[in-house]
């Protein structure tokens, strides 16, 4: 089932606006298309929540996966959904980058990333010339990927004239992964899963990302060679490699410098592990921005916050949601913003704000809670208690 929607994102979000151009040099001489895998169940997880929709920093992780494609000049992305797809399909509809032109196509039955991403072609267009183009294709629950590494993948596939380019990462404990093997020019010959790896084959540490880039005129064609015959018994998207390079076919790569960025999440740890690695980014970014934060460590803050510069972010601090903290304006300690505005040079301190407005220079706490809708004056101080909010405050 194919369900065509054309999403333009939250209002107002002006940040997301901003990163949601092609990055300088990306742009190829051959359409480029994309294809998103997020149909998996995740049991792993053990949520009623879709793996897709598990959030880091305020974002369902698959729109993670998105914003980093807003950066490349795609004319469609395609998500595939399966569990909950009802569910996914909603989410992205209201949620996707700005002017990302998404098709939805149901994977019914879980049968691999092979199935998957044939069912997938199904939602790209057959116009005159689109087997000329390109095909990234990137897996849901890699939400660490940062929009350069995706370029230069794309950026090597056209300069390289491969047939298909894979993202690589060589890692220390490669356990888990597709061995990455390599054949003649150093080209890779196949990906062998772990379950079907000879001894030898597992001491290999270059591993398959599930990253790619392919030619999608001889895409269609390997997918119909591909086999159930593996230990899984289903059909691996990553067989298409060894199909390509038995035709005689030059497969490329890109090896990653940074093994965070293609860490996928299957499980509660692992989303731990990459709201920190996202959280550590996002701090890191903003304190260059101008932002002085006292202890980085005790300091969260999600995806589409907004700061001024001058901000002083104090130990404890938690900003959720939308919130937005105007220039030489201190937060903390100890306190939690959610979906909250607060105007230049106020201080809140102590307290908990939910879906309310600060006014500039306003004081707010020790111990304040003010609640959905409250309004504090520019200038008002705002006592201790949800039932004693100070002189002016509504």
């Amino acid at each position: 089932m194919v369900i065509r929607t054309y999403s333009q994102g939250s209002p107002g979000d002006e940040g997301r606006r901003a990163r949601a151009q092609p990055s300088p040099g990306t742009r190829p001489s051959r359409p480029l298309s994309a294809v998103v895998l997020a149909a998996g169940e995740g049991t792993r997880m053990r949520s009623a929540r879709p793996k897709p929709l598990h959030r880091l920093c305020g974002r369902p992780m698959v729109l993670h996966v998105l914003d980093a494609l807003a950066q490349l000049p795609v004319t469609r992305v395609v998500v595939v959904v399966g569990h909950r797809a009802e569910w996914v399909t909603k989410t992205l509809i209201e949620h996707a980058p700005p002017g990302m032109a998404i098709e939805f196509v149901e994977q019914v039955e879980q049968r691999g990333t092979g199935d998957a991403m044939s069912v997938a072609l199904t939602g790209l267009p057959d116009d005159e010339g689109a087997d000329d183009g390109d095909v990234v294709v990137l897996p849901g629950d890699t939400p660490l990927l940062r929009p350069a590494s995706l370029a230069a993948l794309v950026k090597e596939h056209y300069a390289s004239g491969d047939a298909a380019t894979l993202l690589t990462a060589v890692l220390e404990d490669p356990t888990g992964y597709g061995r990455v093997v390599r054949g003649r020019d150093d080209s890779v010959a196949r990906v062998v899963e772990e379950a079907d790896a000879s001894d030898a084959e597992r001491e290999v540490r270059e591993v398959n990302t599930s990253m790619y880039c392919f030619r999608r005129s001889v895409l269609a064609p390997s997918l119909r060679r591909l086999s159930p015959a593996n230990a899984q018994g289903e059909y691996y998207l990553t067989d298409v490699v060894s199909v390509l390079y038995e035709a005689g076919h030059r497969v490329g790569s890109v090896v990653v410098a940074d093994t965070m960025e293609v860490a996928g999440v299957n499980d509660r740890a692992q989303l731990a592990v990459a709201e920190a690695e996202l959280r550590d980014r996002i701090n890191e970014r903003w304190m260059r921005r101008g932002v002085t934060m006292w202890d980085p460590e005790t300091t969260y803050i999600d995806v589409d916050v907004q700061l001024g510069t001058d901000v002083v972010l104090l130990p404890g601090v938690i900003l959720q949601g939308a919130c937005a903290v105007g220039e030489h304006a201190e937060i903390g300690p100890n306190t939690r913003l959610v979906d909250t505005t607060v105007g230049e040079g106020a201080v809140v301190a102590s307290s908990v704000c939910r879906r309310s407005v600060v006014g500039a220079d306003a004081r707010v706490g020790p111990f304040a809670v003010l609640g959905e809708g409250t309004e504090v004056p520019s200038g008002a101080r705002v006592g201790p208690s949800a039932g004693d909010l100070g002189a002016g405050a509504r």
